[in-house]
């Protein structure tokens, strides 16, 4: 990775070493508390995960419960990066059709057999962000990983994405790929460059809304995590 092409954090130097200690604590525990296959009972969905799968978290529910109050019964949808597949199980129950996509392998063998399990219909595919996507849907769902460090592991892939490299071509492709009037749920916090990705978003053209947000505290720091809709060009406030 050249100096040119890395990520400069948009935050203070002391805000992201904090981030960077915040990472090595989620990534301890994603470890400890991924080491077995676990069964979740979620938003009246069951889901399988299996270790190297990223599981469903205390804050998933901000971005679950917004897209089940999203999802039209007309709509196409797409769920980036859909890991266990809950997401799209969850958009899966109401939607004309959903795309489930993610790099990980394994997770796409997952989302298959949870969709499979919930008794809703998702195609999934392996893909690097829109590799394997063609066409354009109303709704796009994203819960891209937070930090821009190198993951050691594919399973640490579902929270760095070094240097936002798959962050930044999201966002450069996503218009292509959004129906006219079409909108995204946008999952992200401040254990991240926050602020890179509003400056991400602007750049192409969408203004956001708060749809749901939320604090939690460890080790005497507050990290918030939002769940945005953004549209193209559409009134809306900013990502605070």
């Amino acid at each position: 990775m050249t100096e040119k092409s890395r990520h400069i954090p948009l935050v203070s130097p002391e805000h992201a070493e904090r981030i960077r200690r915040w990472h090595e604590n989620a990534y301890r525990a994603a470890q400890e508390e991924g080491a077995a296959e676990r069964t979740f009972r979620y938003l009246g969905r069951t889901l399988v995960v299996p270790p190297g799968v990223q599981p469903i978290t205390r804050m998933s529910h901000l971005l679950g419960e917004a897209v089940l109050a999203e999802v039209k019964d007309s709509d196409r949808v797409l769920d980036m990066g859909t890991g266990s597949g809950v997401n799209a199980v969850l958009a899966a129950s109401m939607a004309a059709e959903v795309l489930a996509v993610d790099i990980n392998p394994l997770a796409v063998e997952t989302a298959r057999a949870n969709a499979e399990r919930n008794g809703v219909s998702v195609t999934v595919r392996e893909s690097d962000v829109f590799s394997a996507v063609e066409g354009e849907f109303d709704l796009i769902v994203f819960d891209p990983p937070f930090r821009w460090f190198a993951p050691r592991d594919l399973p640490e892939a579902a929270i760095t994405d070094e240097n936002y490299r798959a962050l930044t071509e999201f966002f450069q492709d996503v218009r292509s790929h959004l129906a006219p009037g079409g909108r995204m749920l946008v999952s992200f916090g401040t254990s991240g460059d926050l602020e890179y990705l509003r400056t991400l978003a602007r750049e192409v053209g969408f203004a956001a809304e708060v749809v749901a947000r939320k604090g939690l505290v460890r080790d005497g720091w507050q990290v918030d995590y939002y769940t945005f809709r953004m549209r193209v060009g559409a009134a809306g406030g900013e990502l605070d």
